[in-house]
């Protein structure tokens, strides 16, 4: 009996170390997007849809949490199905053309029933400061107002939108006053004009508009499912624009509606200046944190750039380079460099960035007299050397080389011998190198030279 209490004993500590650890190691990864988000402004899209899910209580004390964080939110609450419903309940038909609702006298005096309240629910779930959640001790300030004004749509193909509207103009001076003082913007469907009318406008639409005069770093919106999935039903972690328009247009009625209002809405926006767009699912627990505060995220981003870049690195790259390297040059793979060394060199080297942090390098060292380059010190992260970033980096230095007029390229390496002999490389001996190369090399390591013919 003593030896079994032990071996629970033993596995329980061992079992709270493991989570110890993870738990460590997912802080420590998310501090550089804790740091990058600070300050940014993000418009948060919650669907009718989300509004309905008991998930919608954790959904509440994120948004807390990321307001706790220093990022300025602007709320925008749809109400489509809670509509339809009071709609219904109301015996007042549902009227759409062109996908868009007809709002005559007697649906708008419903509708505004429905999103007012919706927002007075919203309001005092923001308000909570339960004991035990990420709200506790928390002073959330909620401000609604006439940030937006519509007008008509007027008629389209002898059709009569009565009181659905459309943005006509966004106060962007007073949304930003509110968001410096700290307070989350929170706004409906429904917007006034210069005539003191109501009508009734898309949460979308809204959102969008917003997000671009404020010129917003984020749209974030919550769908049913994990993001977009590709025709094998995999996640689709990235689009461009013009990707999301395909994808509208080949399987738009495939998809679900709030689905397809969040891809439309972000095509117009990204390409209005918003630089990401994120589809998160208001099913999983805590998938817009995972989004934010993860390095390859959960759901799908339409960007206007993508995530990675590849470039020339510059001197404020010098910390995130050393970052990267060091584990290996500890290992004794690569060959240590100061960080002064790396000033001077800084110039050689090449980059993939995403995210803001640093996840590949790679050096291009020339020997002009003799027609040929070194390709140094390639590195990647661990965490993303399952999609060929090395080739794409080795692509580059030896476009690199070519627009030189080097005739060769070369590399010393001591464990990937295979790697470069897949790329095309050819074993060669000390001999084979440059001559101010052959003085430096160094026997003790007896690295293995490749050499690679560019003409």
């Amino acid at each position: 009996m003593l030896i079994i209490n032990l071996v629970l004993t033993w596995n329980s500590l061992l079992m709270n170390a493991v989570y110890t650890s993870q738990l460590v190691d997912s802080f420590r990864h998310s501090a550089p997007y804790v740091n990058a988000h600070r300050g940014k402004t993000f418009v948060i899209m919650l669907g009718g849809e989300a509004l309905m899910q008991d998930s919608l209580r954790n959904i509440i004390n994120d948004i807390a949490l990321l307001h706790s964080l220093g990022i300025k939110l602007v709320l925008v609450c749809g109400a489509r199905p809670q509509i339809d419903a009071a709609l219904v309940k109301h015996d007042i038909e549902v009227v759409r053309h062109n996908g868009i609702r007809i709002s005559d006298d007697a649906s708008l005096a419903v509708i505004k029933q429905v999103v007012g309240g919706m927002l007075l629910d919203l309001t005092a779930r923001l308000s909570m400061s339960l004991a035990n959640t990420p709200m506790q001790g928390a002073q959330l300030y909620v401000v609604s107002g006439n940030y937006v004004i519509a007008q008509p749509l007027g008629v389209d193909d002898g059709v009569d939108y009565c009181l659905s509207g459309r943005v006509r103009r966004i106060d962007v001076v007073g949304i930003e006053r509110q968001l410096t003082c700290g307070s989350i913007v929170l706004m409906g469907s429904i917007a006034a004009s210069v005539t003191g009318e109501s009508f009734n406008l898309t949460a979308e639409e809204i959102a969008t508009h917003v997000a671009i005069k404020l010129k917003a770093d984020k749209i974030i919106g919550f769908t049913e499912g994990v993001g977009l999935l590709d025709e094998q039903g995999q996640l689709i972690s990235e689009l461009m624009p013009i990707q999301a328009e395909q994808i509208l247009a080949a399987r738009g009625e495939h998809l679900s509606t709030d689905c397809q209002k969040f891809l439309q809405a972000s095509i117009g926006a990204c390409r209005a200046g918003v630089n990401r767009c994120h589809m998160v699912s208001y099913m999983q627990d805590g998938a817009m944190l995972q989004e934010l505060f993860s390095r390859d995220g959960i759901g799908t981003q339409i960007v206007n750039e993508s995530a990675e870049q590849l470039r020339s690195a510059t001197i404020k790259d010098i910390g995130g380079i050393l970052e990267l390297i060091r584990p290996l040059e500890q290992q004794g793979v690569l060959v240590r460099r100061s960080r002064e060394q790396l000033e001077v060199e800084i110039e050689q080297f090449s980059i993939i960035e995403r995210d803001g942090l640093i996840i590949g390098c790679a050096a291009l060292y020339p020997f002009e007299d003799e027609n040929a380059g070194e390709f140094a010190c390639l590195v990647v992260h661990p965490e993303y050397r399952d999609a060929d970033r090395g080739i794409l980096l080795l692509k580059h230095v030896i476009g690199q080389a070519r627009v030189r007029g080097f005739a060769q390229l070369f590399a010393l390496t001591t464990r990937s011998i295979h790697w470069f002999l897949e790329q095309g490389f050819q074993m060669v001996d000390v001999d084979s190198l440059p001559k101010a190369k052959q003085q430096l090399y160094n026997y003790q390591r007896r690295s293995k030279i490749f050499m690679l013919p560019l003409k």
